[in-house]
């Protein structure tokens, strides 16, 4: 699978300039991941960046990375949810391209009135993630340091894509999400209640 950093922007011309970043360690070996990131592909309207492949020495290039964001106006952030957060990849890469003094603090207004859009995958049902189940707290509640993130950047934080039970998902409910997922990041449609946190 190739890295689409550049090469999945043709048919945007009056759409929202939307950037996925996919950050899956094992992406190839992920039925969830990599088929949502090949359904973004196909359809051709956002451009796709795959963290891992883009970076295996985990050497990130600030500058680049932040001309990305920069030519982008709907920024997606795909993940397996590992342990209530991200994949360690990500966090370093949130850490050193938000800059102070680009992302935020004084002249930090590089993301100002960006889309945030958080999609993750998950093992667990809806219903572990609630008050009193097995992981007390909901995806909404567990996703609040990215809300967080969106309020300190100026960025307007959409409603998160989660797809839960991964384990169980048949092959014809995940061409079904990966459809959703697309429409929604597209800007297309508003999400069904059947994915979102």
């Amino acid at each position: 699978m190739t890295n689409d950093t550049h090469s999945s922007q043709t048919n945007r011309s009056s759409r929202t300039a939307t950037l996925v970043i996919v950050a899956h360690p094992d992406l190839e070996h992920s039925r969830i991941n990599r088929r949502l990131a090949e359904e973004l592909v196909r359809r051709g309207n956002v451009t796709v960046h795959r963290l891992y492949e883009a970076y295996p020495d985990e050497k990130i290039d600030i500058a680049s990375e932040q001309a990305l964001l920069l030519a982008h106006d709907r920024i997606v952030l795909q993940f397996p949810f590992f342990w209530y957060s991200s994949p360690s990849l990500l966090k370093k890469w949130m850490d050193e391209v938000f800059e102070f003094g680009w992302a935020h603090g004084p002249g930090g207004v590089k993301l100002n009135g960006k889309e945030l859009i958080i999609a993750i995958s998950s093992g667990g049902s809806p219903s572990m993630y609630q008050a009193g189940g097995f992981h007390n707290y909901s995806y909404g509640e567990l996703l609040r340091p990215f809300q967080q993130t969106a309020n300190l950047t100026g960025m307007i934080y959409r409603s998160p894509f989660v797809i839960g039970r991964i384990r169980e998902v048949s092959d014809e409910q995940l061409e079904k999400y990966a459809a959703e997922y697309a429409d929604y990041v597209e800007g297309e449609k508003a999400l069904s209640g059947t994915t979102s946190a």
